[in-house]
């Protein structure tokens, strides 16, 4: 069982930046692939980014240039930096982990870009 806590989200001005994170149990999370996905309202979850236990990065196309994930594993902590925020960008952002072929997610944070 992973159990996964997500931290960092608000309310920012649009052009603005926000830094989520998700600490994560477990002792071996060195070897999870971890992974940052979102929700808007109406809407189904999408993915935002992924890293697997090699640093191996990957982002959805709307992301790009202007999201950065990236993980510290003696924190076991992926971190999710947002910069260049839009109105679209708001919602309910989830922490993902795969470990053993099994999915698990965090509760989710809100990230709301409004002026």
């Amino acid at each position: 069982q992973v159990q996964l806590v997500e931290s960092g989200g608000g309310l920012v001005y649009p052009g603005g930046s926000l830094r989520l994170s998700c600490t994560a149990s477990g002792s071996t999370f060195r070897l999870y692939f971890m992974g940052w996905y979102r929700q808007a309202p109406g809407k189904q979850r999408d993915l935002v980014a992924t890293i697997d236990n090699s640093g191996n990065t990957n982002y959805a196309d709307s992301v790009k240039g202007r999201f950065t994930i990236s993980r510290d594993n003696a924190e076991n902590t992926v971190y999710l930096q947002m910069n260049s925020l839009k109105p679209d960008d708001t919602a309910v952002y989830y922490c993902k982990s795969v470990w053993l072929l099994v999915d698990y997610w965090g509760r989710g944070t809100q990230v709301t870009v409004s002026s």
